[in-house]
């Protein structure tokens, strides 16, 4: 058994898949990695036979037709052979320092007593023109030792676990019923979201590992990309809705922390649905909003009467206004779209 699996979700990848591959292969035998060329029609199906062929016992390809990166996900979780298990798109890469420091930590887990269901690392946005690389930690969690939800001493308003900080015992992905929506942009939030209620144990790694690439038009973040495709926002949303059942999540601490990463996933859609002004769009927001109070209205209350529900949901065009201005703030402090 490898120690940890990568999967490189790829689609058109051949300009920048190269520099992604190239920065996970120090890892040498330790590591799996597994590039899934999701139905290209460029030259990406070539080169992750290259690397196939020229590093057999660390890189495998999978080639399958188009399923969008959920199935590129998918497809990884089923072939991995890696106790734990880590997503890196193809656009993205990994920094060695970072990268070897959490290889020796999970060697030195791997061997101990205690099993490790989630461990936590930095990602730093590496946004074209920036000279500033803003680096995303995740504060209020206790560092470089094995703790539980309940250590956790507080959650910041705002902070939420992305695909790019997680790595996960392969196991658990596969216990908890993970199985991604084909052809849906976004799903990086419902992979984080849904093991949640299964992680027991979690180590986090002060360590800038992972570089976020933010920069091409056509990416998936880019801000108009998001509004031409808030169906699919809105259909991550409420799978995330769907999937977990709150009120039976045991643990207090890992409950408000999912309630906490649902308000943030449901303000950046309604942000969107806003942001787009069209009167399809507000109807869409009402729908969505209206679908969270049928579904729980304890919850509903939980995320409208919060203060970032609060302000996407203000009264008349002023009121949007003054919504997209605070959307438009959030995304200076943090640094995204």
């Amino acid at each position: 058994m490898k120690l940890l699996t990568f999967t490189i979700p790829c689609y058109n990848s051949q300009d920048y898949m190269r520099h992604c591959i190239e920065s996970i292969l120090p890892g040498g035998e330790d590591v799996e990695i597994l590039i899934v060329d999701d139905g290209s029609t460029d030259n990406t199906a070539a080169i992750a036979d290259e690397y196939a062929r020229k590093y057999p016992t660390i890189v495998r390809a999978i080639h399958q037709e188009n399923g969008g990166h959920g199935e590129a996900v998918n497809a990884g979780i089923r072939n991995a052979t890696g106790l734990y298990f880590k997503v890196v798109d193809s656009d993205d890469w990994v920094d060695e320092e970072a990268y070897l420091k959490i290889l020796d930590k999970l060697r030195e887990i791997a061997g101990g007593s205690v099993t490790l269901d989630m461990l936590l690392a930095n990602y730093v946005y590496e946004k074209v023109g920036v000279t500033h690389k803003k680096v995303m930690r995740q504060l209020g969690f206790p560092k470089d030792q094995v703790f539980t939800w309940s250590d956790v001493r507080h959650f910041y308003k705002g902070h939420y676990i992305l695909m790019h900080s997680v790595i996960y015992r392969t196991k658990l992905l596969r216990e908890c019923g993970l199985e991604l929506p084909k052809h849906t942009f976004y799903v990086d939030n419902i992979y984080v979201y849904k093991p949640l209620p299964f992680v027991r144990t979690i180590y986090y790694m002060d360590v800038d590992f992972y570089r976020y690439f933010i920069g091409r038009e056509d990416q998936s973040v880019n801000e108009k990309v998001m509004i031409g495709r808030i169906d699919q926002q809105i259909r991550v949303n409420k799978i995330m809705l769907d999937e977990v059942d709150l009120n039976k999540v045991t643990n207090h601490k890992c409950r408000k922390y999912m309630i906490n990463y649902l308000e943030i996933i449901t303000v950046v859609t309604t942000a969107m649905l806003l942001r787009s002004g069209t009167e399809e769009n507000l109807q869409k927001k009402r729908e969505l909003w209206k679908y969270i109070k049928d579904k729980d209205i304890v919850l509903f209350h939980r995320l409208r009467n919060g203060i970032m529900g609060q302000t996407m949901n203000l009264p008349g065009k002023g009121g949007r206004k003054i919504s997209v201005a605070a959307y438009r703030l959030s995304q200076k402090v943090v640094g995204f779209n």
